[in-house]
């Protein structure tokens, strides 16, 4: 279940096509494009819905935080993990090089960020299973319990 959210309110709009893509976000204007093809298979709006939300809550993230996010993956990274929560993680994930997240490249916080936003999806969308979540049970858990840490059950999620 999605926790309670604070900041301005977001504007949702379904189109007929976004073309390869089934949503786009702008922050600046806090709208959020889902393509009806969402509307296809359950659960699927719920997920890119609060895939879509969290991007708006990682603009909003100390860089404390993020940091703190990254040591996640790191510890991810290190253990050979595989898979993901959602596909436009995984495809981040698979092309990263061995430099990227020593460098904190563009392509290593591209791909810290679209965790980030997956990981939200898998927990708040209210899908127990989906093909689109390949991370093992272990690293599900890590990720869980860093989200239950940083957005405790008493206070809002920033958006």
């Amino acid at each position: 279940m999605l926790p309670a959210l604070a900041g301005r309110p977001l504007r949702v709009e379904l189109r007929r096509s976004l073309g390869p893509h089934l949503a786009a976000t702008s922050i600046p204007r806090r709208v959020i494009l889902l393509d009806s093809e969402v509307l296809r298979r359950r659960g699927e709006f719920e997920r890119i819905l609060v895939h879509e939300i969290f991007h708006f809550t990682w603009t909003r993230l100390a860089n404390a935080t993020r940091r703190d996010w990254e040591i996640v993956l790191h510890a991810e990274l290190d253990r050979r993990a595989r898979g993901e929560l959602g596909w436009s993680a995984e495809w981040r994930k698979l092309k990263l090089t061995r430099r990227d997240p020593v460098d904190r490249s563009p392509a290593w916080r591209r791909y810290v960020c679209e965790s980030f936003c997956d990981t939200a999806a898998w927990l708040y969308a209210g899908l127990g299973e989906h093909d689109e979540f390949s991370l093992a049970a272990r690293f599900r858990d890590v990720r869980k319990r860093w989200f239950e840490r940083t957005f405790p059950a008493t206070g809002p999620v920033p958006i």
